[in-house]
């Protein structure tokens, strides 16, 4: 196995692995790099079958279900994604994280496509441990204070009514989530606001949650957070939804982009409190010094 990183801040891409055969030797090392690089490429696995995708998946714990998309009707754990010229929307076309709205949000998300456009179709994502980290001290320490609202009915209702989804008694999740959450495994802090699902800030006026949230979208969104994935056919992406954002494009219409997603359950997201979150600023600093 080989990895190879695209940026100093998020990505790799990695080589010298079959998806649907991998030891356990193997997976404990791209475990390893998923945690250490948030998101994972890995390309030509043609022989990737939607079981094998879905026992790739599981190998990282129990699957997550969407809430509103139709999934495939031979493997129901697989999310179609398909945008052609007749679609209104295309999947993931603006940042976000996948369903932050849950209680309990996706861990992570594994993408392959197998249809792509001529050119165009890429996919951005972005690091929300570097989102946290250049924040400011004193931003850090108010954000670590707040929690914000995820919804999802202004986006899922009637979204999928194209391909046969009937929602008109159907209640769509929300959810109360830290602006800061610690990953459970690196233990580092990411900025947890997306501008796809969190819609405001408890305890904030409407006027001070929109003016706060605008600011914080735009820094999430600085270029040099992110790594763009150029597709090839039947390439697969990992990312993780705890500590990143993407983006989607969709600058191909009218051409055609096909493929089959699956997601891993995560758990609750949660702040881990640190002796400097209580400490005297003048303390911090000669602690650092």
């Amino acid at each position: 196995m080989k990895v190879e990183p695209l940026t100093p801040i998020i990505g790799a891409e990695v080589s010298g692995l079959n998806l649907c055969r991998l030891t356990d030797h193997q997976f404990e090392g791209l475990r390893d790099a998923f945690t250490e690089h948030s998101v994972l490429f890995f390309r030509d696995q043609d022989a990737m079958t939607p079981a094998d995708q879905v026992a790739f998946a599981r190998r990282f714990g129990p699957l997550h279900t969407h809430p509103a998309a139709p999934t495939l009707a031979e493997q129901d754990e697989i999310f179609v994604i398909h945008a052609h010229k007749d679609s209104k929307i295309a999947n993931g076309n603006g940042w976000h994280t996948d369903v932050s709205c849950d209680e309990e949000p996706p861990l992570a998300t594994i993408l392959q496509l197998h249809l792509l456009p001529k050119t165009g179709g890429d996919t951005l994502f972005a690091s929300m441990y570097a989102a946290y980290e250049t924040l400011s001290e004193p931003m850090k320490a108010f954000l670590l204070t707040l929690e914000a609202h995820h919804e999802s009915e202004h986006i899922y209702r009637g979204r999928y009514a194209d391909r046969g989804a009937v929602d008109a008694d159907k209640v769509y999740p929300r959810a109360l989530h830290p602006m800061i959450r610690t990953h459970p495994e690196s233990k580092r802090r990411a900025l947890y606001v997306n501008p796809s699902f969190t819609t405001r800030i408890e305890g904030l006026s409407r006027q001070e949650s929109d003016a706060l949230l605008t600011m914080l979208y735009q820094h999430q969104q600085r270029p040099e957070f992110q790594v763009r994935f150029n597709w090839s056919p039947n390439a697969v992406a990992l990312w993780d939804n705890r500590c990143t954002h993407h983006f989607a494009m969709w600058d191909y219409w009218p051409e055609e982009r096909k493929g089959h997603r699956v997601t891993i359950k995560g758990e609750r997201p949660y702040l881990e409190p640190t002796r400097e979150d209580s400490m005297p600023e003048n303390l911090r600093l000669s602690r650092q010094l």
